[in-house]
């Protein structure tokens, strides 16, 4: 069954409202025009979970992002759009109203869900309340459709298309979750350096909490080049390491570095630190034929104590392993979803998903997922080779390194297509639907996609 869990950090959610479309440059100019039958109609475009798995805790997080075409009224004018919810099939009423959207797209959060499931009893949000047959009511369908119309305001008098109706499942978990999350946090200190972000050009690596009140933990990909930690994104308190002896000193000398996939441990008791390799990747003929290209490469979610990657997979079959190579490899003997060391192949299908391992539970799983990637003249040719996956490390923000640019035009697209796209009209930082190419520049870089907030960077 193909689930959402809706269990992560609720700090990075935001709805985004990034297309717009022309409108009239004169306010008094009432154009008129004959509205042309067109069989074009607001349709769905991304795919929906069989189940999504609610938990009151994770109440600010986006439980699904809608999103659809632009539906066709046979003039060029404005059109304006409503998401509308109902727990009645028939929509006897109205449950939820997201009010006037320019853009085609609407994050629905797991707060709203939650508050209609309440307020029609589809869910017993109150654990201390237990349904007519003595068992606690956890599961619903809330039912959904978009309408279009033309210009500013809805109303009797507004020409609409209106889409089908589609439904999501929800469940309460409540009782399944700790409600504390990882207890993983991220710290105030950083990597800072010409081996991670030229000296300051951009956030240092974080360090996370870890078990040990004293004991930091950050995943880096470095460069070629020396790196300090230091505190605040500041260089009030910083260390490095006089003498190569792994103990840190308070305003030391640079620490050398070599290019790769890193685990630093940074002891703030002892000031012992080490910088070990440690990259968990995808191989495997369902990926890259066994290694004949770099693993996918998965990226620590601190939120779940998890690591994570978006990944194209084709037909085959895959196993983890660590490090790019076979010293250290899980596969799953007997297809339970549990890792099993040196264990058998794991099937994989055609498509597009979100791969986790949890080694704290021996587990992982491998959930179809949409999947944002880099396009352009400035990485692939526009396509001729796959698009640069990037992966949902937090609710809405996407991330991806090292990705190497060259100097040309990218955007981000869903899924290697082009029915959902962004640009930069503008080049102002802000995401786009559908807007201008986004200008690259040669060279190594980091990048992160912040649909939420709807935001974009490219770190060199």
């Amino acid at each position: 069954m193909k689930n959402k869990l809706i269990n992560f950090a609720s700090f990075f959610v935001f709805a985004i409202t990034s297309l717009l479309v022309t409108s009239c440059d004169n306010d008094d100019l009432v154009p008129e025009f004959t509205l042309q039958p067109s069989s074009e109609e607001v349709t769905l475009l991304n795919s929906l979970s069989e189940q999504y798995l609610l938990s009151k805790e994770t109440k600010d997080n986006i439980a699904e992002r809608f999103v659809w075409n632009a539906p066709n009224f046979g003039v060029q004018t404005e059109i304006n759009y409503e998401v509308e919810a109902s727990v009645s099939e028939t929509f006897n009423s109205v449950d939820f109203h997201s009010g006037e959207l320019v853009a085609t797209n609407y994050a629905i959060k797991v707060s709203d869900l939650l508050t209609m499931a309440q307020d029609a009893l589809l869910l017993d949000t109150d654990p201390s309340t237990i349904g007519d047959d003595g068992e606690p009511n956890n599961n619903g369908t809330i039912y959904f459709r978009i309408n279009a119309y033309v210009g500013s305001g809805a109303g009797a008098d507004a020409i609409n298309k209106t889409s089908e109706i589609f439904n999501l499942n929800i469940s309460l978990i409540e009782d399944s979750l700790t409600g504390e999350g990882s207890g993983i946090e991220v710290s105030t200190w950083g990597i800072v350096g010409s081996g991670y972000n030229n000296w300051g050009a951009y956030a240092d690596a974080p360090f996370y909490t870890t078990s040990d009140s004293d004991v930091l933990v950050a995943y880096a990909t470095l460069f070629d080049g020396e790196i300090k930690f230091r505190e605040n994104n500041e260089w009030t308190n910083d260390y490095g390491d006089t003498g190569v002896d792994g103990v840190l000193d308070a305003g030391g000398d640079n620490i050398a570095v070599t290019a790769g996939n890193y685990k630093v441990t940074f002891n703030t008791s002892t000031l012992a630190y080490s910088i070990e390799p440690f990259s968990w990747g995808i191989v495997g003929s369902g990926y890259n034929d066994w290694g004949a290209t770099p693993d996918a490469k998965f990226y620590y979610d601190y939120t779940t104590d998890t690591f994570k990657v978006g990944v194209k997979l084709i037909d085959g079959e895959i196993k983890f392993r660590f490090n790019n190579a076979w010293d250290t490899d899980f596969g799953d003997s007997g297809a339970d979803g549990t890792l099993d060391a040196g264990g058998d192949n794991i099937v994989s299908t055609n498509g597009f998903y979100t791969v986790t391992l949890d080694f704290n539970n021996n587990e992982y799983t491998i959930v179809e997922s949409d999947i944002w990637g880099v396009i352009g003249s400035g990485y692939n040719d526009w396509g001729a080779t796959p698009d640069f996956s990037l992966t949902e490390v937090n609710p809405g923000l996407w991330v991806g390194d090292i990705i190497n640019l060259i100097d040309g035009e990218i955007k981000f697209r869903l899924n290697e297509a082009w029915d959902s796209d962004f640009g930069d009209t503008g080049a102002d930082g802000t995401l786009d639907a559908g807007g201008d190419n986004i200008v690259s520049t040669g060279g190594s870089a980091r990048i992160v996609l912040d649909i939420n907030n709807g935001t974009y960077s490219i770190n060199q």
